[in-house]
């Protein structure tokens, strides 16, 4: 007789849905729009978590499904909001995302768009559909997934090969993208960086409003992936199939380097390396400074270090990154989470001493938390409800942050970024020494049989 009722449920999730990954990726694209296929709440909350983190106006328009649509089909709502995208916003490229409902109701949104486009004549707005079910997989996978598909669109059949490098850009803000083009330009070197939100999502200051933001990776760049002579990929825990870099390997036999994101002494000397071998240049003599002064500040800090004990959550990109950095500066990654499904992720760690977990929710990451007592954490702000309630630093880093400013300007990458970076997180350990220390030897050491009310 069955006793227990199954489920399968997350608690506060530590991921996002895959609309919000697809978003970021065509707000790096130039004069691009998004359209929402679904209801009006998933374009709404995804703007909500883009404004409050890059502190920028955010457009995502929605078809606005109801339940009316919901039984007898969506596909007059698309086409009167893609009609619409096109009259109010005049873009180059429109990007539909697909959500849990259009998916559950099994809408064919690329048949939609080519009925759309063949009855409307149109020939200069390239409408690019994405399939991201919000329950397909998280907002990490979303990202990649996107970029491929955009990757996918604007393939030529036929390459025209160039000198150029595609980078293919993960968990990165707008200042690491500038610090990418920064490194690039040192190099002497062209690349394609797909997608480029350095202007797009953290933009200057301006009188005139424009609809869409300046910025982004161009058409043309994208179409010129394909002749690259090699493709960086910051997605070294990503499955092939969303892989931009794997498809342009494939089809094109564009070479390719996969590796984590350029943070820590390791992280950034694979990458620098790599950019050496593919131009056959030297290591710039700035970028060789920036490594020793990297090295320095590491023997400054390294005394400090060792009192850390770090719970690192995030995606799995910017969480194993992290996890670099800190284990190569003497701090003890004793919790290391990921809501997304990254089996690989225990793969490239070894730390015995270490609990790494994927796929999970943050009332387990909590319960870990009790039970292992890290003094730090690092992550983005979906995590300060265990800082608020446990009294531990957070460091926050990655996306969403949406209760600090300046998200859009923190770099990490790079030996100047990773140094900054260092710097945050050994500061705080030493704020740790001061912060609560007497509140903490009390709990510690003193005998509470009775005398306590004297203390």
């Amino acid at each position: 007789m069955k006793t227990k009722n199954y489920m399968n449920m997350n608690v506060n999730p530590c991921k996002m849905c895959m609309p919000m990954g697809g978003s970021l990726a065509f707000k790096g694209i130039e004069n691009s729009m998004i359209l929402m296929h679904g209801s009006q709440g998933c374009a709404t909350y995804i703007r909500r978590h883009m404004a409050t983190h890059y502190n920028e106006p955010i457009d995502i328009a929605s078809s606005s499904l109801s339940e009316n649509q919901t039984v007898h089909g969506g596909s007059k709502n698309l086409k009167h909001g893609i009609k619409n995208v096109i009259k109010l916003y005049n873009p180059k490229v429109i990007g539909v995302l697909t959500t849990c409902l259009a998916e559950t109701i099994g809408e064919d949104i690329k048949r939609v768009i080519e009925e759309f486009k063949s009855k409307h004549s149109i020939t200069e707005v390239d409408i690019i559909p994405v399939s991201t079910p919000g329950y397909g997989a998280s907002h990490y996978e979303g990202f990649f997934h996107t970029v491929r598909s955009i990757v996918e669109y604007y393939s030529p059949e036929t390459p025209e090969k160039n000198d150029k490098i595609n980078i293919v850009a993960g968990d990165l803000t707008p200042a690491d993208i500038r610090e990418i083009k920064r490194i690039g330009k040192l190099y002497e070197v062209d690349f394609n960086l797909i997608p480029d939100i350095s202007e797009t999502l953290d933009g200057s200051f301006s009188e005139d409003y424009s609809k869409i933001p300046k910025g982004g990776t161009t058409i043309q760049e994208i179409r010129s992936m394909a002749g690259a002579k090699a493709t960086i990929e910051f997605a070294l825990l990503l499955e092939e199939k969303y892989s931009p870099g794997i498809f342009l390997k494939e089809k094109y036999g564009v070479e390719l380097y996969k590796m984590a994101m350029p943070v820590g002494l390791e992280g950034t000397d694979t990458f620098i390396k790599a950019l050496a071998k593919i131009t056959g240049r030297s290591v710039p003599k700035d970028l060789h400074a920036e490594r020793e002064r990297m090295l320095d500040g590491m023997i400054d800090s390294h005394k400090y270090n060792g009192e850390g004990r770090a719970l690192i959550f995030g995606n799995p990109e910017i969480t194993y990154a992290t996890t670099k950095l800190c284990s190569e500066n003497g701090i003890t990654p004793m919790i290391v989470a990921t809501g997304a499904k990254a089996k690989t992720l225990k793969k490239y760690f070894d730390y015995p001493n270490s609990l790494i977990m994927d796929d999970v929710d943050f009332e387990t990451i909590h319960s870990e938390v009790k039970r292992l007592k890290p003094n730090i954490m690092i992550g983005n702000s979906d995590g300060k409800f265990i800082w608020e309630k446990e009294n531990i630093p957070l460091i926050r880093v990655g996306f969403p942050v949406h209760d600090h400013i300046g998200a859009q300007r923190k770099l990490i990458i790079g030996y100047t970024g990773s140094m900054t970076y260092l710097d945050e997180i050994t500061n705080t350990l030493l704020d740790l020494k001061h912060s609560g220390y007497r509140q903490r030897i009390y709990d510690e050491f003193y005998d509470k049989s009775g005398g306590e009310k004297y203390a």
